[in-house]
């Protein structure tokens, strides 16, 4: 099982370890991290505020003539390769993975499947994910302005403070003062900080910002957090409708691949029987006079053959979809199912009414398949299936006692399994750590 590392966060300690925590904190990298990002986010700011006003002014107000369309698209063309950068430095210094949003003229061109400058200056000044670029730029520099006067004071002021001592000197021997001077007016009254209590109560100050900054950081970064991935990233439709068209492929191939199937084995199977059966009762017709026994038993060879025919005709029916499934449910065809298995299964379905047909397929096949998975490959003495809903889903659980190590690996019998589930929104996990036991979970909608 993989372990995923996770920086470190304040406040997330155990208990017991909370004050060393808390004084390691100023010295993580995370927080040095979050300080860059912020410092450099002012200057990048200026920089897309400025370049997005000038262009959509210039492009304003040239619309009177032909070249303002083309303009604005250049400074929403230029908006979105900012993003790029924007995308990458909250990548690298806040650790903020960040999708790519949708290409301009998507996979099949602009309107119509056409390319070409027009189309994609057309597809720019259409796409929601270019004008969401222009706001980052427009609202990001008041916010990076302030962020970074905060960032910086904070960081200076703590850091300045807390090491008070061990630069006081310079106030004496250069600037003929005693110490930091706090206030002063025109009467020559003024006040420093250089008695020894005053010197140690400004360290502590020091080291009490020192020790907020990083919650500092963490608010402040976290705005820039939620900017980037709300504005900079593929919208919510956007997203969904590159996972339906992904889906849509899946279950484009995994029809082909079944019609694949199904032809294959009528042709090794049920057709090659009804054609020797044909033969064998032409040969049959014609020995009918000469030698009525021979006839006679090579109808009853045939007879056999009809009879291998149609069980090899009823379970092809049975994969594509049984008819006990379409008649009695899932429960007793899944019980049915359960029997044909060379390794006794115990199968246990509460739901309280049937789902929709599909799902019901669905669920069928997929414990087939993974029943014959523990049949052919994982040495189990029992295995168990379960089926219940739970508000608006069906879930699926099949486990055995075999030996394990199976998984979703590229090329494996699950993964097809897992594409074919994501295709409907639904969700394969599998358990199966090596020496089993082997549980494999499937969440289906109900609708």
């Amino acid at each position: 099982m993989a372990t995923a590392y996770r920086p470190y966060e304040p406040g997330t300690e155990p208990r017991g370890h909370l004050v060393p925590a808390a004084l390691k904190a100023p010295f993580q990298a995370r927080v040095w991290r979050e300080f860059l990002y912020l410092v450099i986010s002012l200057p990048m700011a200026v920089l897309t505020f400025v370049y997005t006003i000038t262009m959509l002014a210039l492009g304003a107000g040239l619309l009177i003539t032909f070249l303002g369309v083309p303009v604005l698209g250049a400074a929403l063309a230029g908006c979105r390769a900012l993003g790029v950068v924007e995308r990458a430095r909250a990548r690298a210094l806040l650790r903020l993975e960040v999708a790519e949003p949708e290409p301009v003229l998507g996979r099949k061109g602009g309107r119509g499947g056409k390319r070409g400058p027009v189309a994609w200056v057309g597809a720019l000044l259409r796409s929601g994910t270019s004008w969401r670029h222009v706001i980052y730029a427009l609202i990001h520099l008041p916010w990076a302005l302030f962020s970074f006067t905060f960032a910086i004071a904070f960081t200076s002021y703590g850091w300045g403070f807390a090491t008070y001592p061990l630069w006081r000197w310079v106030f004496p021997r250069y600037m003929d003062e005693p110490g930091l001077q706090i206030f002063g007016d025109d009467h020559g009254r003024a006040f420093y900080l250089d008695t020894p209590f005053e010197i140690a109560a400004t360290c502590v100050v020091g080291v009490l910002v020192l020790l907020l900054t990083p919650w500092v950081m963490r608010a402040l970064t976290s705005v820039d957090r939620i900017m980037v991935a709300g504005l900079l990233g593929p919208s919510r439709l956007a997203s969904r409708v590159w996972e339906l068209e992904s889906d849509r492929g899946t279950v484009v191939d995994t029809a082909a691949a079944d019609l694949r199937r199904i032809e294959r084995d009528l042709h090794d199977g049920a057709q090659a029987r009804l054609v020797a059966l044909a033969m064998g009762l032409g040969l049959a017709k014609e020995k009918l006079e000469e030698d009525p026994e021979a006839a006679a038993k090579m109808v009853d060879e045939a007879h056999g053959e009809v009879k291998l025919a149609l069980q090899e005709l009823r379970d092809l029916a049975r994969g594509i979809h049984p008819a006990i499934l379409t008649d009695r449910g899932l429960g007793p065809a899944l019980s049915a199912l359960s029997a044909r298995c060379t390794v006794p299964v115990t199968v246990s379905v509460d739901l309280p009414q049937r789902p929709a047909p599909a799902i019901e397929g669905i669920a069928y096949f997929t414990v087939s398949e993974l029943l014959q998975n523990i049949s052919k490959h994982s040495g189990a003495r029992t295995a168990e299936v379960d089926v219940w809903r739970t508000e608006d889903r069906v879930l699926l659980q099949i486990t055995d006692d075999g030996r394990g190590g199976a998984g979703t690996s590229a090329g494996s019998g699950l993964a097809g399994l897992a594409e074919r589930i994501d295709a409907v929104d639904g969700i394969l996990v599998v358990n199966s750590p090596p020496g089993g036991p082997t549980t494999v979970t499937a969440e289906l909608p109900w609708r």
